[in-house]
């Protein structure tokens, strides 16, 4: 691999949710390859402080990636500020978990609206840019849970597998503009996501949360927890030239729980 192969240096890029977790990270690898970098997040503040972390021109932006007018606002703002924008980054995600007959309206409609609407309405709204421009790199958070239904999280699996069915639809429809958009299947990821979700699982399960992890552990045979960087890593690779005939893909990052 060549380095022309991974330069991104100069490119600008939007990331959503990147105010901690795994956008944090996705942020922090782009940088450091000379991106430039609008932190996106609901929490304004959280996103502020991760942009002063990366120094470099980072901004950080207040973004509600359910509501249109919030997501076109932040990304005017992205282009009057960078100037410009060549990569989307749509991270944004939420969790709860619950038995399957057991989840609420609220439930079901909270995850689909950040991690499904999410994804659309910033994909779309970042993608008419790419257009006129004709060129642009889109990549989706999806999950492990998109690829295998998640007891306890079914409503999380059903929006997750929604990213991935828009992320291969909108590839195809923006290929020919020379739109690349893939996804990224992470597993079990060490974030702050993670720990409320071994909380909730432990007492779904009847089990402790160190058993929690433990089984999580035992599930991946790469044998341990994964880190944010972990799939920070893949991300910059699908940004950049060494991916340039990869689209419509959800990469598994799961250190081989699933492996279809």
């Amino acid at each position: 691999m060549t380095s022309r192969h991974i330069e991104l240096q100069g490119r600008r890029a939007l990331v959503t949710g990147g105010g901690a977790g795994i956008g944090q990270a996705i942020a922090g690898e782009l940088a450091a390859q000379g991106v430039i970098v609008a932190i996106a997040d609901i929490n304004g503040e959280a996103a502020a402080r991760a942009a002063a972390g990366l120094g470099g021109g980072a901004i950080g932006l207040s973004m509600d990636v359910t509501d249109r007018a919030s997501v076109e606002a932040g990304f005017a703002q992205v282009l009057a500020r960078l100037g410009g924008c060549e990569i989307c980054i749509a991270n944004a995600g939420v969790s709860t978990m619950r038995p399957a007959l057991e989840l609420t309206d609220r439930d079901w409609d909270f995850n689909f609206a950040v991690n499904a609407r999410g994804v659309f309405l910033t994909n779309q709204i970042v993608a008419r840019h790419f257009m006129a421009e004709g060129a642009g790199v889109i990549v989706n958070t999806a999950s492990l849970a998109a690829k295998v239904g998640a007891p306890l999280l079914a409503h999380y699996s059903a929006s997750k597998f929604a990213v991935l069915g828009w992320t291969q639809a909108l590839a195809r429809e923006l290929a020919p503009h020379g739109i690349r958009v893939n996804a990224v299947c992470p597993g079990f990821v060490k974030t702050s996501m993670q720990a409320r979700e071994v909380e909730w699982e432990a007492e779904l399960r009847g089990m402790t949360p160190d058993e929690v992890i433990a089984d999580y552990i035992r599930q991946t045979p790469l044998g341990r927890i994964e880190a944010p960087e972990d799939v920070a890593g893949v991300v910059t690779f699908l940004c950049s030239d060494a991916a340039r005939f990869m689209t419509g893909q959800g990469i598994n990052v799961t250190g081989g729980v699933y492996m279809g």
